[in-house]
């Protein structure tokens, strides 16, 4: 009664089938392989276009400089492009096997909601398996949407992180650390627009009630904030604001969705009498 992707086992769970424990595990085996098969060959392309995705990563670096530092400074290179300081052998390679990792990480996003969908959707409702497409759909969208946020916002970041210490100190990256920090950033704010899919879920399913929401919106001020100060790596007050503002904005649409969701549904229960 597994699951399966060919469908054989859905009829019966819609039927109110049962699975095991060592079914539940075996499907869950069977989901993390090909989450891992799609991972490492969206890292295969990802080494393949290294150099265009370095470049593209080291882009918010080079906004950091004047015109000017960008002509007398010794950081760029005669085609232009930024250079990072390699102090460690191995770092070059680190580096790769990095941008590759979190690359394929990124372009096998949406294998990764869907294999999570397949495994969660034997205990919904029918009616409840046709939002399919759409979580899978919003899912990817919302978190490229929030990488780019991250990367649009990252030149200030930087430019904050860089002038905070004062004149007398010079700032010379390393590829490791900078490229942690750009993806880190970028994949936390993917997984931040995340958001509104988890509280629109549990609304859905009935665990959390839109009234609750509604009452706690003091409350989920100050959560979102200090969330966002936990899983940005910068910490900067621009990083800050620029995924707090959104996350509430979230916060706000979810409830809403709660609302009419509700309103609809009291329409039908109306129209049906």
């Amino acid at each position: 009664m597994t699951d399966t992707d060919n469908g054989a086992g859905t009829g019966n769970l819609d039927e109110g089938g049962h699975m095991t424990l060592m079914e539940h595990l075996a499907e869950l085996r069977s989901r993390l392989i090909k989450s891992a098969v799609a991972v490492a060959a969206g890292a295969v392309v990802c080494w393949i276009f290294y150099g265009f995705i370095l470049d593209f990563l080291l882009e918010p670096y080079c906004l950091t400089f004047s015109v000017q530092d960008r002509i007398d400074s010794h950081l760029f290179g005669p085609d232009g492009g930024c250079n990072l300081f390699v102090t460690d052998p191995l770092e070059p390679f680190r580096v790769r096997m990095t941008v590759a990792g979190y690359g394929g990480l990124a372009l096998a996003m949406p294998v990764l909601l869907w294999q999570g969908w397949r495994f969660i959707a034997p205990g919904l409702y029918r009616h409840e398996k046709r939002y399919a497409v759409p979580f899978v759909a919003a899912g990817v969208l919302l978190f490229f949407l929030g990488g780019a946020l991250a990367y649009w916002s990252l030149p200030r970041a930087l430019n904050f992180l860089v002038e905070i210490g004062g004149p007398d100190l010079v700032s010379l990256f390393s590829p490791q650390r900078y490229l942690g920090f750009v993806v880190k950033m970028m994949v936390a704010f993917g997984i931040a627009f995340q958001f509104p899919i988890v509280l629109i879920g549990l609304q859905a399913m009935g665990i959390v009630e839109n009234r609750t929401l509604r009452r706690i919106r003091s409350y989920a001020v100050v959560g979102i904030v200090i969330l966002v100060a936990v899983i940005t790596p910068s910490g900067d007050p621009f990083t800050l604001m620029a995924l707090s503002i959104p996350m509430y904005a979230f916060y706000e649409l979810s409830i809403l969705w709660g609302v009419l969701t509700r309103r609809r549904k009291r329409k039908r229960e109306a129209a049906g009498r």
